[in-house]
């Protein structure tokens, strides 16, 4: 478990980090419309929680305290729904229940619709995307506890219980089709749950928030000036960034080759190459912005799999975009992404 809280943020109130111009924004002093003046008098509430494995954290505006502290209960509650269908660290969570015993009788409708849309991307990128890489985890979890890295043979034991068409969903049941095989919704669920905090919040009357799961959502803007920007840090130096990002409205997920890592120079980590059940040697970090959290979160193993070149050609073909750095720190964005 070493989750990292990988985009540097900020709301120009008191938060950490750098906030740049709003995306469209001018230099100088902005017209003020009915908009902007609907953003003032608002009080901001925060939340924070450890759940998937990371630290999540949660603000929203509202004028309203007690409403806005209603959203944010409604909003924990989510996320404790979600950690207990899709966490590994919780030992009676659905999917550790589904791992044990290889199938799970009624499924709940969160724990099925992320699986239906992993299988989705899982079938689209050829299998680059697999949710039951977990074995080729517990391969290399259980080397390094010796200090080790998993022989050629066990990485290939590993890999033969990886095949996400053999993960069979059903509304009655979800069942695994190869003895030994299991399934990992680290690479989806935090962004699943961004989305499903970003809808709660908004049925909840919150029309401006922050939402960090680990991957990072939001509503509205932080003030009247600016929109929310993210500041993309460097996987070789987290205390300095790359570039800011402007959201403008998308979802914003990265993964990187110095979260959990299997040996020291970083060729060896928590992102899998189904294909051959290790890590993509190219890539040290992605960034992608997507309209929904869960496929961004899912797309940064899609783009880590096909490289730097091909991260860059892939990205239209998923209607996303994509900042990719390689092992050497170069780095390139596509268009689409408004850096500030």
């Amino acid at each position: 478990m070493n989750k990292r809280v990988f985009l540097q943020t900020s709301l120009g109130l008191g938060a950490t980090g750098m906030l740049g111009r709003a995306f469209g924004a001018e230099r100088r002093a902005p017209r003020r419309f009915a908009s902007d003046l609907a953003l003032e008098g608002l009080g901001w509430r925060d939340r924070s929680m450890v759940a998937l494995g990371t630290v999540l954290s949660l603000r929203v505006a509202h004028r309203d305290g007690e409403q806005a502290d209603a959203a944010l209960d409604a909003a924990v509650a989510t996320l404790h729904h979600i950690e207990s269908q899709m966490s590994l660290f919780l030992p009676d969570s659905a999917l550790r229940r589904l791992n044990r015993h290889g199938r799970l009788r009624q499924p709940d409708a969160d724990l099925l619709q992320v699986l239906q849309l992993a299988q989705q991307v899982s079938a689209r990128s050829q299998g680059s995307f697999d949710v039951t890489v977990q074995p080729l985890w517990e391969a290399f979890e259980s080397a390094g506890r010796e200090g080790q890295l998993p022989s050629a043979q066990a990485v290939s034991e590993a890999r033969a219980k990886v095949d996400w068409r053999q993960l069979q969903l059903d509304p009655q049941q979800i069942s695994l089709g190869v003895p030994g095989m299991a399934v990992t919704l680290n690479g989806i669920a935090q962004g699943y749950a961004a989305d499903r905090v970003r809808a709660t919040l908004r049925e909840h009357g919150i029309e401006h928030a922050l939402i960090n799961t680990g991957e990072w959502a939001a509503l509205g803007r932080p003030n009247a000036q600016r929109g929310w920007v993210l500041g993309i840090a460097n996987p070789r130096d987290e205390s300095a960034m790359l570039t800011r990002l402007a959201l403008g409205g998308r979802c914003i997920a990265t993964s990187a080759d110095n979260q959990t890592t299997f040996s020291a120079d970083r060729r060896h980590h928590h992102i899998f190459d189904p294909h051959t059940g290790y890590s993509p040697t190219g890539l040290a970090a992605v960034t992608v912005a997507a309209s929904t959290c869960a496929l961004a979160d899912a797309l940064t193993k899609v783009m880590f799999v096909a490289g730097f070149e091909g991260a860059l050609q892939l990205a239209p073909q998923w209607a996303v975009d994509v900042l990719v750095v390689d092992k050497s720190g170069r780095w390139q964005a596509t268009p689409g992404l408004v850096q500030v």
